[in-house]
């Protein structure tokens, strides 16, 4: 899509020595528009063939992607609006899937912000984009709460890393600096080493079930191909979008 951008004033780096320096915007943006964009060679998908439920796509383009060597594909961008409206996202990690019921699992401190946009709106989109393959998903639709069992099994199959972290400070609170993460750290490797089955009251496993899910398909000619399901208890319509 063409627009227009200030050209802004060329800068440089004021870091340390051997720093790169800095284009300005119009020089940034010239560059970035020579960057190859659906390159390919992408897959072929040919939309008569989508199953009547997304599903089975769900599942079997991450088993493509799996097999592709498309890195870390379990990595998604969540997109929360908090009470007022206002739009946030970030990337996390898939936690669990149900293709059946085209639901997809993620995790958060409910203090976080994201945790809050959705204690007042408990609606998200989730959005896989994989440039080897052209390909995106993207699921919306009402998230609910999973239970303590979840919960628990979640946090506890995690890393001993991303547990001592989940204990470290207060997430999404000013940080005056690494010394105040080192002696918070500290005290949460304790914490856990003297219970290494503890679990945060404030960590949340979330399941968003799609309303809508769409996969698109990349074509260097951009005759990209979309195919949208919106959910018709017990159903599915299924549709063709232009790119």
């Amino acid at each position: 899509m063409d627009g227009s951008g200030g050209t802004g004033s060329g800068g440089t780096g004021s870091g340390g020595a051997g720093e790169r320096a800095v284009p300005g915007d119009a020089e940034l943006l010239a560059m970035l528009r020579k960057a190859p964009v659906l390159a390919g060679p992408l897959p072929d998908f040919d939309p008569q063939s989508a199953p009547a439920a997304p599903g089975p796509l769900l599942a079997a383009w991450f088993a493509d992607a799996l097999a592709g060597g498309v890195p870390e594909p379990q990595v998604m961008t969540l997109s929360t609006a908090g009470a007022d409206g206002e739009p946030s996202a970030r990337v996390l990690i898939l936690r669990g899937l149900d293709t059946a019921d085209c639901a997809a699992d993620f995790a958060s401190d409910v203090r976080a912000r994201k945790g809050r946009d959705l204690t007042a709106n408990p609606r998200a989109a989730l959005t896989w984009y994989w440039p080897a393959q052209g390909r995106q998903i993207r699921l919306s639709g009402p998230v609910t709460v999973r239970d303590e069992q979840a919960t628990r099994q979640d946090f506890l199959g995690r890393s001993e890393a991303a547990r001592i972290g989940a204990f470290t400070g207060t997430v999404s609170e000013p940080l005056s600096g690494p010394a105040e993460w080192e002696r918070a750290h500290e005290a949460a490797r304790e914490l856990l080493a003297a219970d290494p089955g503890r679990v945060p009251d404030t960590h949340t496993v979330y399941r968003l079930r799609a309303q809508e899910a769409e996969f698109f398909q990349g074509d260097p000619r951009r005759f990209h191909v979309r195919v949208r399901y919106a959910r018709n208890d017990p159903g599915w319509t299924r549709s063709l979008l232009w790119p």
